[in-house]
């Protein structure tokens, strides 16, 4: 069971940096109200997602993945 919980932790780790790395990754969005709100019209035109739109998913899927592996080691830890 330790052995699954230094997994967890390295796994966790592993996610963490992943997140900051992508998030370094994307572009200042600088485009006054429709940069405050979401997305910009060129962007909503497009067929296929951009650069920064697979950004944004892969970040949002990082974001949850590491809130589920927070949840995790606090429960393995017994600090839940």
């Amino acid at each position: 069971m330790h052995v699954l919980y230094n997994l967890l932790l390295f796994v966790h780790f592993l996610v963490g940096i992943s997140v900051i790395a992508v998030i370094t990754m994307q572009e200042s969005k600088n485009e006054g109200l429709t940069g405050q709100i979401g997305t910009t019209v060129q962007s909503s035109f497009k067929g296929k997602a951009g650069r920064e739109e697979r950004l944004n998913d892969t970040t949002r899927k990082l974001a949850i993945t590491f809130f589920v592996l927070s949840a995790l080691v606090a429960f393995g830890a017994g600090r839940w």
